[in-house]
This record gives structure tokens, sequence and C-alpha cells, in this order.
């Protein structure tokens, strides 16, 4: 199995498919590339435990220091793959050198979507690598005055609160959408959102779209609104959701669109080829149509279908997606997928500090359910989603009835 697989990018689509691997009896030698120069790391501390201190470096490895040897995985870190050469199975690096594949895996990832074509500008950041965040630590150290946050999606806001509560900054969120999570909650989850970042004293400029940034020698002094306001600022991050990396693929002849195109088994255009993660797009398993998610556990879902397929118990991929976020005393997860249409049930516990909405097709078909300060209610959403579940609205309702009855 000359060259076994060669895994492009080593974050948690990459380090899981790796491990998955191995799990399942792989044998063959395993490659993973990454550009990064560190060691594969968790991504989600970066907003909130590793800003405050509170998770240390160490703390964010996707992996111990002996697992890559242990496993016999070798990892090429700070190395960047220049291109694939489909034709005779090979992986160009930038250091000159070469990879044969018997199976590649593309999980490239994603980066930050570009806004506002500006010069560079002191304290101007985005948060979406280790760099990025050892940046805008060093910049919350150096620099007083408001931050501005631009993009009210999950990471924004994670940032927004740690800003917030545990550096007493004054915070300003702008978003353009006329309400926060615009893409990824429903409005009753935003709704609430809102409500707990604006007791918490951030301000939400929501249905504002940002025109440019306003400068002072050399440095971010204010972020200008399309009508022409101006509001101070010392330093901005800008969050306005990623575009995937999708070039390597799309020069080799993969189908892309929007993402790496692939089947329900993360297999590309090119039948030795997989692509999994942030990078890629999928047949949804409930609605067909063709999706990129953009969370950990789709990565980590992903790279098992994947490594099931190369050990030869080819799994489909058909999880259901889901999601978390902690902020400011909330517990936010999610199971399945809102969209817009759908009727909402609220389940309110609010006595206890927990609330719930159930999610409804028009044909009645359940189809997401989000919750706040309630695990045991996410887990088990989970499981009656995946058991194709709609359960009656009232019952969904009535925070008395045992909905753990509709699965024994």
């Amino acid at each position: 199995m000359a060259g076994g697989v060669v895994i492009l990018g080593a974050s948690h689509a990459g380090v899981q498919c790796a491990a998955a691997l191995r799990d399942s009896g792989y044998k063959g030698a395993i490659t993973l590339v990454d550009e990064g120069a560190e060691a594969p790391y968790q991504r989600p501390p970066l907003s909130k435990g590793f800003m405050t201190g509170a998770t240390p470096l160490e703390n964010l490895a996707l992996r111990g220091d002996s697992f890559y040897s242990t496993e016999a995985i070798a990892l090429k870190a700070g190395v960047r793959a220049e291109r694939i050469v489909p034709a005779l199975r090979q992986v160009i690096l930038a250091d000159g050198t070469s990879l044969e594949y018997e199976t590649l895996v593309i999980a490239t990832g994603g980066r930050g979507r570009p806004f506002l074509d500006h010069e560079p500008l002191g304290n101007v950041h985005t948060l979406r690598t280790l760099q990025d965040a050892w940046q805008i630590r060093a910049a919350i150290d150096q620099v007083d005055g408001p931050v501005a946050i631009i993009g009210g999606g999950y990471v924004g806001l994670e940032l927004a609160a740690t800003l917030r509560t545990s550096f007493g900054r004054d915070v300003h969120v702008f978003e353009a959408s006329e309400r926060l999570l615009a893409r990824a909650a429903s409005p009753s989850l935003s709704d609430l959102v809102a409500q707990k970042h604006r007791a918490a004293g951030t301000v939400l400029h929501l249905g504002c779209a940002v025109a440019g940034l306003a400068q002072s020698e050399g440095q971010v002094s204010g972020v200008v609104t399309d009508e022409g306001a101006v509001v101070a600022t010392a330093l901005v991050v800008k969050g306005v959701g990623i575009l995937p990396n999708q070039e390597l693929a799309a020069a080799c002849g993969l189908a892309c669109q929007d993402g790496i195109l692939v089947d329900q088994y993360c297999r590309t255009s090119d039948p030795s080829i997989f692509a999994i993660g942030d990078c890629c797009r999928f047949p949804d398993a409930v609605s067909g149509k063709m999706l990129r998610l953009e969370c950990v556990q789709n990565a980590h879902d992903q790279a098992r279908a994947v490594a099931s397929v190369i050990v030869g118990d080819a799994q489909p991929y058909a999880a259901v997606p889901w999601f978390w976020s902690d902020q400011l005393g909330m517990k936010l997860q999610t199971a399945g997928r809102w969209e817009p249409g759908m009727s909402c049930v609220v389940r309110d516990e609010s006595e206890k500090g927990k609330i719930s909405f159930f999610h409804f097709s028009e044909s009645g078909r359940l189809g997401a359910v989000e919750t706040v300060n309630h695990p045991s209610l996410h887990m088990l959403a989970r499981r009656m989603l995946a058991a194709g579940l709609s359960p009656n609205p009232a019952d969904c309702a009535d925070a008395t009835f045992d909905l753990k009855k509709l699965l024994s």
C-alpha cells in the first residue's frame, strides 16, 4: 500500500480521521500535513478559556505528545501542500518534496471571509487560528478603549462575552442582519441570546452594515456604519463567516461549489480522494440538500465515516448535526437544523434556568431542538432525531411530560 493515507490538514477533522483509522484497525502508513507550525490544537477554547488564560496552551492539544509516535502517524507540521497530482497520486509540498498516496483526505478547513477592502490598520484582527488568538490577547493588554466585533455569529458572541465579563471592556457587536445568529439559530434562540448580551452591557447594532473603518495614525479608531455614523473603537475583530479552503482541490480538477463537493461517503469526484470538515459540501441525509457545516461535530463524524470507507466497512455520513456554545452562563446546544418556515414550540423551565425550543416542519416532522442549560434534553433530542421520531408538540411544550418514554 504505497503511500498509505495522506491527510491534508491537522485540525479537528484531520486528526480525528487519523485516529479513527487506527481505531478501525488500519495498518498502513498515515501522514498528516499541516502548514501550521504548532502541534494540532482545539479551536473552540480560543474565544473563551484561552483568551482569559483559564485554559493554558498545553491544554489546547488535540492529542497528547506521544499520540502520533505511539500510533505511527507521521506529522509534518509547518509544511504547506502546494499541489495535488491525481494522475500520479502525489501531493507536492512547498519544501520541494512530494508524498505518494493510496488515499488522500482533504481536511483543509476554512479561512476568515474577506471583509472591507482597506489598507492594513493596527488592531484589526480575525479569530480563526491560535496565532490570531495570541494577537488579540496581546492587543487586549496593550489597548484601552472599546472593542468592536463585526459579525453576530457564535464565535464573535463568545468573544464579546469574554471581553465584557472577564476584561470589563466596552463591547459593540455589529450585525448586518436584523438579528444575531441569523444563519445558525432560530429567532427564538437569537432573541434570548441578544437579551442576555444586552443585560451584560454589550451594545448590539443589529440591521447595521459596516461600511468602513476610521483610523488615526495607522491605528483603527472607529467603525463607520452604512448610514455614516462613526462608533469609536480601539480594537476590531472581524467575524463574518469563513470561506472553504478548496483551492488545492479545484486546481487539480475536483468538483467544487462553495466547498469541495462530496457524496454520502465524503468521496470527491476522484474516487481516491475524500474531503471532510469545513472545506466540503455534502448531501444532507434527511433533506438531500447539499450542505456545508462549520462545526467540530461535523468534522469528527465525517472523519469517522471516511475511516470506515478506507478500511472496507463503509458507513455513509448520516449523523444528526449538533452544535454547542458556552457564553454568559448559558450552555447553548442545538440538535438538527433549524430552517425558516418551521413552527416553534417552547418548553419553558425558566424556574430551573432552562428553556428549550422544538422546531417542526410544515409536515409535522421534528427538525431541530435548541436547548439552553439542558444537556440531558439535548442528548435526548439527538436520539429522537436520529430515530426519526416526531413527538406531539403539546408533549414537547409540557415540562412535566417525560420525553424519554418516546424512546422506550
